[in-house]
């Protein structure tokens, strides 16, 4: 009897026990959605904000598949074709963007202007798949070094990527010239240091000859806010440009060469080129001589303005309303030498150096899109605005936004370059 009564007891608790697995499963099955999304809004669905994902990208993490037309293929000559997917994001899906290039918020009455992609003249570009890209740089770092351009691909790239995932900022200060965003998910970090004249400066003049500020540029002393921060990353976008047309005296050696239209008397004025020359051989020195550092390089080439009509100071404005075709305008005058000063130095770089060097060239791309910038989009019509008419910035989603498509090829195909150099070591062992 007693017996008996033990055997109902325990084949009591043992039904209690399984009954209760069960219902922990079930909890299981129905939290873990709301734990696997929990660290982005709730809009991060895209099919809730009826924005369009091209079918042909699966959003999954793919394997790195290059044919041989993409691997030999310049993806930097080409035209814009017509994208009608596009875009990806949206003002009100997208928290990244800085406020000067949101240009739907101020009502820019177009939207043709964000459905266009970059089709390079030999192969086919893949457009950027966030979730493959995340899967790549996972566990890697990667930081914008440069001016507020570099900014807007940044805010860029995190728009992109919130189809996947928000980051959380991390930053080590409040001070917004200086971020760091982290992907909880992918541990990948993106970082932005502001330096638009990458070397060290201060401002010498509030107001200045053209009343935009007199600053001193030491044009031998790389900015250490960056550089000596530098170390740690994997990835680094490096870029300066249209600082460089700003009044200022030069210095090297901690003596003054020669100015950019400072009108001050007994120095020499230069031409704008031979201080953004000496900026990038700076630049490119102190990355090559950080015995630290292990990362790969990407220089961002110069992405020309468009002001028509007049200077950024003097009712210049950018109106256009369609990409230009490459036969419809060529590379000349400021934007050329700016353009050529990289160049110049960057095969100094790789040649001289023996980190990784690789060319960014949005050059070619950016200058058949006179449509992409703000312009007057960038505020409100009675705000006091020093650039009122912005046609340096890029608007997003724009076109911008193909700076990503570059970038994720390039990324990729440094893996698969690494990839096969360690298959020739292998077999070079093995002989």
């Amino acid at each position: 009897m007693e017996l008996r009564k033990t055997r109902n007891i325990v084949n009591k608790n043992i039904k209690t026990i399984i009954f209760l697995i069960i219902i922990t499963i079930i909890l299981l099955i129905l939290i873990r959605p709301l734990l696997k999304n929990s660290s982005s809004p709730p809009y991060n669905n895209p099919s809730a904000l009826n924005i369009n994902i091209p079918s042909n990208i699966n959003y999954h993490a793919e394997d790195i598949k290059i044919v041989d037309n993409q691997e030999n293929c310049d993806i930097f000559t080409g035209e814009w074709i017509p994208n009608p997917d596009a875009p990806y994001y949206t003002n009100t899906t997208c928290w990244a963007i800085h406020e000067h290039q949101n240009c739907m918020k101020y009502g820019r009455p177009d939207f043709e202007f964000m459905k266009w992609r970059w089709k390079p003249d030999g192969c086919d570009l893949q457009v950027f798949n966030p979730f493959q890209f995340l899967d790549i740089v996972r566990d890697k770092s990667l930081a914008f070094v440069g001016d507020s351009v570099g900014r807007n691909q940044m805010q860029s790239m995190i728009c992109l990527l919130s189809r996947v995932e928000y980051p959380i900022d991390v930053s080590p200060t409040s001070d917004e010239h200086f971020k760091r965003w982290r992907y909880v998910n992918y541990n990948f970090t993106l970082s932005y240091f502001w330096s638009p004249f990458l070397v060290r400066s201060n401002e010498r003049d509030s107001d200045g000859p053209t009343h935009t500020g007199l600053f001193n540029l030491y044009l031998d002393e790389p900015d250490d806010s960056w550089s000596t921060q530098i170390d740690e990353f994997d990835y680094v976008i490096l870029n300066a440009g249209h600082w460089m047309t700003r009044t200022a005296v030069y210095y090297e050696n901690r003596r003054v060469v020669g100015c950019r239209y400072c009108q001050l008397p007994n120095i020499t004025d230069l031409p704008s080129t031979y201080g953004y020359r000496r900026i990038f051989r700076s630049a490119f020195k102190a990355l090559n001589r950080r015995e630290n550092f292990k990362g790969l390089v990407f220089l961002r080439t110069f992405a020309p303005s468009h002001f028509e009509g007049g200077l950024w100071n003097a009712g210049g404005d950018c109106v256009r309303r369609r990409p230009s075709q490459s036969n419809e305008t060529i590379l000349e005058g400021l934007n050329m030498d700016m353009y050529m000063t990289q160049l110049d130095e960057f095969r100094v770089a790789e040649r001289e150096g023996e980190k990784r060097f690789r060319l960014l060239d949005t050059t070619e791309m950016m200058l058949l899109r006179p449509d992409g910038h703000p312009s007057r989009y960038g505020h409100w019509p009675e705000e006091n605005v020093t650039l009122y008419n912005d046609c340096v910035h890029w608007c997003l989603p724009g076109p911008i936004d193909s700076w990503a498509d570059l970038l994720h090829h390039m990324i990729k195909m440094e893996a698969r370059r690494s990839y096969k150099e360690s298959l020739l070591r292998r077999q070079k062992k093995m002989q």
